[in-house]
């Protein structure tokens, strides 16, 4: 008997929508990282994107918990001298909601190459609207 091995393209993708309307920001990252990396798949090889894509809708209705809201800090660094920029969970929300969402899913999986691939079937959208309906998305129901 031979390891069964998955290629990349006889993976069949499904597409799956998330809301996260009321439901706290690091289960809904853990979820969408799942199916992302296709961990909830029989066929799941480590080394292959065996994932589906995921689109995450309400992305600005997410909780933190505790004092996360006002003490969580997401950085970042243009390259340049004085090019650091702190900001806290809250302004972040004010100014692009889908980011948290998609920098909590981006920690959760792999931080190669594979990793980039499988970052580019998030699709995170702040309100209840989004241009997938197309792909035919079944709704995925968090635990």
């Amino acid at each position: 008997m031979k390891t069964f091995s998955a290629k990349a393209e006889e993976v069949d993708r499904k597409w799956w929508v998330i809301d996260a309307t009321d439901r706290i920001l690091g289960q809904v990252a853990v979820e969408a990282a799942r199916l992302l990396r296709g961990k909830h798949k029989p066929i799941f090889t480590p080394h292959v994107d065996t994932g589906d894509f995921v689109v995450v809708i309400n992305a600005e209705k997410a909780r933190l918990t505790g004092k996360k809201e006002d003490q969580k800090i997401y950085n970042r660094f243009s390259g340049y001298v004085g090019g650091y920029r702190e900001q806290t969970a809250s302004a972040l929300r004010k100014e692009h909601p889908e980011r948290l969402v998609q920098f909590a899913v981006r920690g959760m999986i792999p931080h190669n190459r594979l990793g980039s691939q499988i970052v580019k079937k998030l699709k995170v959208y702040a309100g209840p609207d989004h241009p997938h309906q197309g792909q035919d998305p079944e709704p995925y129901a968090l635990p």
